[in-house]
């Protein structure tokens, strides 16, 4: 007899469910449906490292005189001031310039004697590792770090630039370092290409067919593919002029600071201070269109999305010499993880800029606060959970025990008979005692 088990489990419980799409009449509701309150406090959790570099790992360092574990830094700016922090890991494949200033009480003891102005300091005594090793992590002028890497295998090559410049004691008691670190994949930039010398078609993007957390999000106007960009303040606060935070995938952020009004715009028309402030906001080029998934092309329009634009009214209350300029833009991008639930895939389903204004008085103020908020919005649908364990669907052939019962009857008959020949033994018996 031949047996025959079926199973039927259901095959959309190992797949994402397929995102809506998003239109821009109902781009508000979904935003009021999944949004939440972004800068949540980071978990203290300490991370565990794979047997390679993934995006956004610190990359690791190691004093052999020492013997000490440590991470490359990359110093950063912190709070208004634009003060200089050191304990700024750098993350593996997050290539970004960073300013800050540094301020000293004696120039002629801090050259000699204060490492940040040691240009021998940011790469003496230690080596880079090519590949994370188990361990506990150490928390503990222009500088430019170019790291060479190929896949899987590590890290093949680390160069490092110094663009330093005299300076006086007249020159006053601070001094404003500039921090740039870059990745290039070996086989595609040679050694020692600076960002600013790579050319276009290397625009440094996503590795995974979709969105990886901390890669640069494609944006694109009339085919000019970028990365998306907003402001940067200075060390003193303002709005820098050529200086840009690059938007990273999964990473809400938000900037601020002070742009100061040329005395052309300061004469009360106020259509050219709009269209100043809105440059300033979106920067040199307006983004249009938006990659969809981190690797697409400028040239297959299916992975792109258009950026919805709402700009903010022009019109001043209750104020007959006030301009009703953009102060605040905030960037919204609704994603989702689609594929396999092994193997997930994060996929950008659309993204808008929306820009607040407040009234400027002509003449009050020739600084005006800029703000830019970055949002990232999870909307992925996840299957539907299993209600209880696969159940088996039998189909056996109908006479599959007629071989038992067969077996049952004749054992049966038999027993039947042997009992009756004994009771016939018994009566004859009988009957001869007699």
């Amino acid at each position: 007899a031949d047996f025959f088990f079926f199973f039927q489990p259901s095959a959309t419980l190992n797949y994402f469910q397929q995102p809506q799409d998003i239109k821009e009449s109902d781009f508000l509701k979904f935003l009021q449906k999944y949004g939440s309150h972004s800068f949540l406090a980071p978990s203290h959790v300490q991370p565990s490292f794979p047997a390679f570099y993934r995006a956004g790992d610190p990359i690791f360092i190691y004093f052999d005189s020492s013997s000490v574990l440590s991470t490359l830094r990359q110093p950063g700016a912190m709070g208004a001031s634009g003060l200089c922090v050191d304990r700024n890991p750098a993350g593996f494949l997050d290539s970004k310039s960073t300013s800050c200033t540094r301020i000293f009480t004696n120039l002629s003891k801090s050259c000699v004697a204060d490492p940040a102005l040691d240009a021998a300091s940011y790469y003496r005594d230690f080596v880079v590792l090519k590949v994370p090793v188990a361990g506990t992590i150490v928390q503990s002028m222009k500088v430019i770090y170019g790291i060479e890497f190929s896949g899987t295998h590590g890290i093949q090559n680390v160069s490092v630039q110094f663009k330093v410049s005299n300076i006086s004691e007249n020159s006053g008691s601070s001094l404003q370092q500039h921090f740039t670190l870059h990745f290039w994949v070996s086989a595609r930039i040679p050694s020692g290409l600076l960002p600013s010398l790579a050319p276009p078609h290397l625009l440094p993007r996503s590795r995974n067919p979709g969105y990886i957390t901390g890669a640069p999000l494609l944006i694109a106007n009339g085919g000019a593919m970028q990365h998306m960009s907003i402001l940067q303040s200075e060390g003193d606060g303002s709005c820098s002029q050529f200086l840009r935070h690059t938007v990273q995938f999964g990473r809400n952020m938000r900037t601020g600071c002070k742009l100061s009004l040329s005395p052309a715009l300061e004469e009360g028309n106020c259509s050219p201070i709009q269209q100043e402030l809105y440059k300033a906001l979106q920067g040199m080029s307006r983004a249009e269109d938006l990659a969809i998934t981190g690797h697409a092309h400028s040239t297959q329009a299916e992975g792109w999305t258009t950026i919805l634009i709402q700009n903010c009214s022009v019109q001043a209350v209750n104020c007959t010499s006030c301009c009703m300029v953009p102060v605040t833009l905030e960037i919204q991008i609704l994603w989702a993880k689609v594929g396999f639930l092994s193997n997930p895939q994060a996929q950008i389903l659309g993204a808008r800029y929306f820009y607040q204004c407040q009234p400027l008085k002509f003449l009050s103020t020739s600084m005006v606060p800029l703000t830019t908020i970055v949002t990232f919005i999870d909307m992925t649908a996840w299957p539907e959970p299993p209600r209880n364990q696969p159940q088996m669907h039998w189909k056996l052939p109908f006479d599959i025990f007629f071989p038992f019962e067969v077996a049952l009857n004749l054992e049966r008959s038999y027993r039947d008979y042997l009992a009756g020949y004994f009771l016939l033994i018994l009566i004859v018996s009988g009957m001869l005692c007699f």
